[in-house]
């Protein structure tokens, strides 16, 4: 996925008011969907929620994104009534911590992870670190670099090394830990390296974590188990998403991508929160229920 800093007035100073007012009675729509989905002992949350695993199902709320930037409230509780147990955040939407933590907490919610902007850091580590720590998160993950920020030649990359492990050491130094989230880009070759082996090399491994992008692997012609077995426990953060035959997103258990063998060497990537995502859909309801019973069907 792609960060943006997220707020929800600019989020809605997009829109028309039309076009607003056609999202909030879909949100209103699916909200009700929602509930009545968890009512209902035949729902797919009731259903996934009796599979015996100890395992949490995550969620990335980028996928609800346009849902968030109208009630953030709603949306959370939409996601608690599909079965979810953990979020990873993608913006705030103008409420503040203490605000999002209550909410969290009467949903029986927690956001283990959130995605940063790198350039969220340019003013400085201790901000970002405080907020993370007011939301209590335990991981802050470097979501995208800009085509400006990826520039040319693998220095780039290698200079990014360096200065994650800084912001690393003073997130460690906090009780957090700082993670990068991959696209298919890392994988272009550059002076005869691939940037993501560099970040992989070039950062010390108790400083920065990966979050892997298992459809952005596929994309870029990887193998995920490839990379567990090179790089053991390295891969705390998982974003599962799939892929549909033309090389687009699908929703996770619909597509191509084969998870079971990948979910079965969780132990030896490090894996601790596993996130669904799904970056474009029509349908975000049906989307992150089908999510949220795939996963919970690989974790049985």
């Amino acid at each position: 996925m792609k960060n943006l800093t997220h707020s929800a007035s600019a989020a809605l100073s997009t829109r028309n008011d039309a076009e607003y007012q056609t999202s909030r009675r879909r949100f209103v729509k699916l909200s009700a969907a929602a509930m009545g989905l968890a009512a209902m002992p035949g729902s797919i949350a009731f259903a996934a929620n009796m599979m015996a695993t100890s395992a949490k199902v995550g969620l990335q709320l980028y996928t609800l994104r346009d849902m968030m930037a109208v009630s953030l409230p709603a949306t959370l509780k939409l996601v608690a009534a599909v079965g979810y147990k953990e979020l990873e955040f993608a913006g705030y939407f103008d409420h503040k911590p203490s605000e999002i933590k209550t909410i969290l907490q009467n949903e029986g919610l927690t956001a283990p992870s959130a995605h940063i902007a790198l350039t969220n850091f340019d003013s400085g580590v201790n901000g970002v670190i405080d907020h993370a720590l007011e939301m209590g998160h335990k991981y802050i993950v470097i979501p995208y670099l800009t085509e400006e920020q990826r520039g040319t030649g693998i220095d780039v990359y290698k200079k990014l090394a360096e200065r994650c492990n800084g912001i690393g050491e003073a997130c460690n130094k906090a009780g957090l830990q700082l993670a990068y989230h991959n696209h298919a880009f890392e994988f272009e070759m550059r002076d005869g390296q691939l940037p993501y082996d560099v970040l992989l090399n070039e950062t010390d491994k108790d400083l920065m974590a990966m979050e892997m992008d298992l459809f952005w692997m596929v994309k870029a012609k990887q193998d995920p188990l490839a990379y567990f077995k090179k790089h053991p426990g390295r891969f705390k953060l998982w974003h599962v998403k799939d892929m549909d035959e033309a090389g687009n997103f699908a929703d996770v258990g619909t597509g191509t991508i084969d998870f079971a063998p990948i979910f079965a060497q969780s132990a030896l990537s490090g894996v601790e929160h596993r996130f669904v995502e799904r970056d474009k859909t029509d349908d975000k309801l049906k989307t992150i229920q089908q999510g949220y019973k795939a996963v919970s069907q690989l974790l049985a």
